[in-house]
């Protein structure tokens, strides 16, 4: 009898497996439940990964999280029907802030560089970028090439296409939080130049800005701007077809000039 009873116990045992991982789905491939699209219209809010960097996303007169990559962002989340929020990150942990579900995406004029596209499922290029010196206006005509800017002390924000190039060049500098604090470090005199992104340049220094007595010289590497998502994410594609309706109805370039980045589009 116990033998028996064993036996059916074994069995039952079997069925319970079986059924719970029918109902748990399969551990390959993608499944519905792995759906960041869906995910994010699950909790009802798209959760948006930035750093302080104007023209792409700023705070405007009202504490408003604004900019071309903001206000692009914020037409996607409405699309989904969902709320959106912006996370203000360390640039150096974006990837963990991404995996560990802190952020659902990472959109701040990233440079498609081959670690972002080994780690990250990637939007296709939206914007055109540079990584330019910003320095006084009073030294700028004393720097003519890269060559030339080697002896300079440099800020560049941690983890960004600036101190990529820095590295590559062989460059003194320090690292900073962001390239809002890198700019800072160059007004203060605490370093001769900080490497920013051209598009943040354009906005940022020069005459009738707080930045006035700076200007940006040389560029000093051409890059791709992407929106990065988990790998593997269905977001990459779904921001994607968002992109072409945004082109094809007009408002993509309508953005774009309202931050005055409609010559760094990708058509």
């Amino acid at each position: 009898m116990k033998r028996k009873l064993f036996g059916l116990s074994m069995v039952a045992a079997a069925a319970i497996t079986f059924a719970g991982c029918a109902g748990g789905g399969s551990t390959g491939g993608s499944t519905k439940a792995d759906s960041d699209v869906d995910y994010i219209k699950n909790k009802g809010k798209l959760i948006v990964g930035i750093t302080d960097f104007a023209p792409m996303d700023y705070k405007d007169a009202n504490n408003e999280w604004v900019g071309f990559d903001a206000d692009l962002a914020k037409k996607v989340a409405a699309d989904l029907g969902v709320e959106v929020e912006f996370v203000e990150i360390d640039w150096d942990n974006k990837l963990l802030e991404l995996n560990n579900k802190s952020v659902d995406v990472i959109w701040n004029g990233m440079t498609h560089t081959n670690e972002v596209k080994d780690s990250m499922e990637c939007t296709e290029s939206y914007c055109k970028n540079a990584q330019t010196v910003v320095l006084k206006s009073t030294d700028a005509a004393n720097y003519t090439d890269a060559n030339s800017v080697k002896n300079l002390t440099f800020a560049v924000e941690a983890g960004s296409a600036g101190e990529a190039v820095a590295k590559e060049n062989g460059y003194n500098y320090t690292a900073k939080t962001s390239q809002a604090d890198a700019l800072l470090e160059v007004k203060s005199g605490t370093s001769q130049a900080a490497i920013i992104d051209l598009l943040m340049a354009g906005a940022m220094v020069g005459p009738n800005t707080d930045y006035s007595d700076l200007t940006h010289i040389l560029e000093l590497s051409e890059e791709d701007y992407v929106v990065g998502c988990r790998k593997g994410s269905d977001l990459a594609a779904y921001i994607n077809g968002e992109f072409k309706k945004f082109k094809s109805d007009g408002s993509f370039e309508e953005i774009a000039k309202k931050y005055g980045v409609q010559d760094a589009i990708v058509k």
